[in-house]
């Protein structure tokens, strides 16, 4: 199929600090085009998934301006440049938005996280050997963080409480890999 689909033209309609938004032009085959837009996240990011010695996983509650409202996910954020180790963004967010640090951080997956249309790449890691320090927020970040068993966050992801893509993911990569 994608030797049969080819792109004309790709027209920036918006470029902003992260993403860049286009238009891009396709022919589908048969004669046929399409405009298709493609979102471009320049520099992709990481997430943890922070467990404490007693179990409980370390959440962050926020306010999300495309779903106005509060979310409950796991800590993330943008590299810092192209050439930024995920491992090493993964380990600032969890200091800037929990306040621990990590003894020991591992790499637990990776994912795409909206493949019809933009190519941002997250990923995920495991941060425990939790040490408890202090959040770093940015002026415009409100983020309380909350502890909660692993068995009640897989029930609110089922209960559509937790709807997080990069967050689902972790919650259930990590209940599986600790049943094994």
């Amino acid at each position: 199929m994608a030797d049969r689909i080819k792109r004309l033209k790709r027209e920036l309609v918006y470029k902003g600090s992260i993403l860049d938004i286009y238009k891009d032009t396709m022919d589908v085959g048969e004669g046929k085009t399409e405009e298709w837009d493609f979102v471009a996240h320049r520099m992709g990011a990481a997430c943890v998934l922070p467990v404490l010695p007693d179990g409980k996983i370390l959440m962050v509650r926020q306010y999300r301006n495309a779903l106005e409202r509060d979310t409950l996910e796991i800590p993330a954020g943008c590299r810092d440049s192209l050439e930024e180790d995920t491992a090493i963004c993964a380990a600032r967010e969890l200091e800037e938005e929990t306040g621990y640090k990590s003894n020991k951080i591992s790499f637990l997956l990776s994912l795409r996280t909206t493949v019809a249309f933009c190519n941002e790449m997250v990923d995920v890691y495991l941060a425990e050997e939790l040490v408890p320090g202090r959040q770093h927020l940015d002026d415009a970040e409100d983020i309380r963080v909350e502890a909660f068993e692993l068995e009640t966050l897989c029930d609110m992801i089922y209960q559509g409480i937790i709807q997080d893509g990069k967050t689902v993911a972790a919650i259930m990569a990590y209940s599986n890999k600790i049943k094994k």
